[in-house]
């Protein structure tokens, strides 16, 4: 391998300024468009050694056949040329990004010569006025019933409007007092003007000082006896209270802020915009996100906003975003061109903002966990996924069955390993099985006891005169029966059998070890003492998420959004969150066996320490003086705990 890709150009021919960069392949498709305030600076990074590269820009640069680039004045104009050539060009080692539907809004059409309102996903009409977007579509036309109590305009339909006017006729809609426009030959068309101008600076304002002048208004027309007046008023003043109850204050009245939660991984991300107007919530916006590179935080964020953007949406003063990108005063000043105002671009910390971007990282994990069940139990999807491991791997036969270890220990002590399977891409949950360690020197001699205890219980029974097909599945009818040796000779060899598929059901095609070359080596060794064969074998690196196999040099690197990359990472996580959800089960035990221990503890004083700290972390970081405060302990006693946890020795899992 060459130490950098031929096409680097000579020192001194990339400029320093600002600007936008671009790497090509052989037939000139774009794969790639980033921006620089430093072009030369940010160029040499994907110039430098091969090796040293991250092994996903490594496959870029080596895709690439040659780079350009465009130099401009500051940040701002680098900013603007990078997201009009990713939009034109989408080019396929940038973030890609997926909307998980068209949201609803509220239009208000003031290009018309009745403006009318009505919910919309379509974006881009002539001189409308958009609102939102919404959720849901009930909760738009939830919002728009109330509002027509309040601000009476139309909602009839373009050709129902043109009828009714030439006819001189209400329109159907105003028949049955659902259209309150020139149609319903009740006001004119410059009286409906005046209302539609109200409506639409009621939903930018949303000014809750409307409920006071409504009740004023109807006391007023009360008072007079104009009781027709009166009861309008009041129909409208319960429209008024009912609007603004269907959303909570979630900050001040007066505040408008957009606050974007994201949750990330090594091959996807989820976005939930929260959209606050007026201190309230009120549209909500998520979607997904795929990296082919591996993106930090803050480049994701500078992405994400990028995009939320350009679609028309008007940016608010204050955009809270998790973590603040290296360009943000740019991204500030391109956000101000489009919103006509100044934009501040802000990662809360603390306070109400942090709780509201606190909540809506919340639901961005809970669609990126969506996201990826939803991924997973697709069969076109998972059957595809199997297929290109296969292809990946070298497999004579797709990897139907599959099953991954994990290694779980605290600080060297208490270890415990975890396997788990996935049959045609799904958990089989009840063939997950854990393992506990007694000693072990390291990881890499960890996976080689879990391997080999594993493995034999595929080795052939010492009575048994005839071998099993090692390598078949069983066939659906016979899947939950013991398969048993037709000539095993005896009801023990039988009875053998029979437990050795009731602890481990058929053998596997494929072996996943978490972690790389050192792990996948232990995993080879174990795999080579079994004398088993026709099993496949792969550990994936969680840093780069490498596939490595046994006695190669180099990774296996899959495309990045790929459906085999997303079983492994899903397999993987599921066989780390199975071991530590062990070693976490043993800890608590450990603990109270520990405590159990102390003299002059029992039972009720155990359960008043671990209910004062409420954790055990904190129970074992706690001085004597925190411990004496617990109730039915003194100094003593106490003192007693304190040097019993010391001795018991304190480690996080890993």
């Amino acid at each position: 391998m060459s130490d950098t890709v031929p096409y680097r150009p000579k020192a001194g021919e990339i400029p320093t300024a600002p600007g936008v960069y671009r790497f090509r392949d052989a037939d000139r498709r774009i794969l790639y468009v980033g921006k620089a305030k430093n072009l030369r600076a940010r160029l040499s990074n994907y110039f430098a050694p091969l090796r040293s590269l991250h092994e996903r820009t490594r496959r870029m640069v080596t895709t690439a056949s040659s780079v350009e680039w465009t130099v401009v004045d500051n940040d701002v104009e680098a900013l603007q040329l990078e997201i009009t050539l990713i939009n034109e060009f989408s080019p396929p080692f940038n973030v890609r990004f997926k909307d998980d539907k068209s949201y609803p809004y509220l239009v208000v059409t003031l290009g018309d010569e009745a403006p009318r309102a009505m919910v919309s996903r379509r974006r881009g009409i002539p001189g409308a006025r958009y609102f939102g977007p919404y959720p849901k579509v009930w909760a738009v036309t939830d919002t728009l019933d109330v509002l027509l109590k309040l601000f009476p305009i139309r909602t009839c339909k373009d050709s129902d409007y043109k009828r009714a006017m030439a006819s001189g006729k209400p329109c159907f809609a105003g028949q049955i007092g659902r259209c309150f426009g020139p149609c319903s030959m009740t006001v004119t068309i410059e009286e409906h003007r005046e209302n539609v101008n109200r409506f639409v600076a009621f939903m930018e304002n949303q000014d809750r000082r409307i409920i006071g002048e409504l009740a004023q208004q109807m006391r007023e027309a009360a008072a007079v006896q104009d009781y027709e007046t009166a009861a309008r008023r009041r129909d409208q003043l319960k429209a008024a209270e009912s609007f603004f109850e269907k959303s909570a204050v979630v900050l001040g009245e007066k505040v408008d802020i957009d606050v974007f939660g994201i949750d990330h991984d090594e091959l996807s991300a989820a976005v939930q915009l929260f959209i606050v107007r007026g201190g309230r919530v009120r549209g909500v916006r998520s979607w997904t996100v795929d990296k082919e590179l591996d993106v930090p935080l803050a480049e994701l964020v500078d992405s994400v906003v990028q995009n939320a953007y350009v679609d028309g949406l008007r940016p608010p003063g204050e955009v809270v975003v998790p973590e603040l990108p290296d360009d943000a005063a740019a991204l500030e000043t391109w956000l101000g061109t489009l919103g006509g105002r100044k934009v501040r671009l802000r990662a809360a910390q603390r306070g109400d903002k942090a709780a509201l971007l606190s909540t809506a990282t919340q639901n961005a994990k809970q669609s990126l966990m969506l996201y990826k069940t939803r991924r997973s139990a697709d069969f076109t999807t998972r059957s595809r996924a199997l297929e290109d491991i296969q292809e990946a791997l070298g497999m004579a036969d797709a990897p139907l069955r599959i099953e991954c270890f994990d290694v779980s220990h605290l600080s060297g002590t208490n270890i415990v390993a975890s396997m788990v399977v996935f049959e045609d891409g799904l958990p089989r949950k009840d063939e997950y099985r854990r393992f506990t360690i007694p000693a072990s020197s390291d990881d890499t001699d960890s996976i080689h006891q879990v391997l080999t205890r594993r493995l034999a219980y595929l080795a052939k029974p010492a009575t048994a005169d005839t071998p099993r097909d090692e390598g078949s599945r069983p066939a659906a009818a016979d899947a939950g029966r013991a398969e048993v040796d037709a000539d095993a000779g005896s009801d023990a060899a039988a009875a053998a059998a029979s437990e050795r598929r009731k602890k481990f059901a058929y053998q596997p095609n494929l072996l996943v070890v978490d972690g790389g070359r050192p792990q996948v080596a232990a995993a080879a060794r174990a795999l080579e003492e079994s004398g088993v064969r026709g099993i496949a074998l792969c550990g994936i690196a969680k840093r780069l998420e490498e596939i490595w196999t046994p006695d190669s040099d180099f990774p296996v690197i899959l495309p990045r959004n790929s459906d085999a990359l997303f079983l492994f990472q899903r397999v993987r996580d599921e066989a780390h969150r199975f071991a530590i959800t062990h070693q976490r089960q043993r800890r608590k035990r450990d603990i109270g066996t520990v405590l159990s221990e102390i003299p002059g503890l029992g039972p009720s004083r155990v359960r008043e320490l671990l209910r004062h700290f409420g954790s055990v972390s904190r129970l074992r970081t706690a001085s004597e003086a925190d411990i004496a405060e617990v109730k039915g302990l003194g100094p003593g006693l106490a003192a007693t705990v304190y040097r019993h946890l010391r001795a018991d020795g304190v480690s996080s899992p890993r």
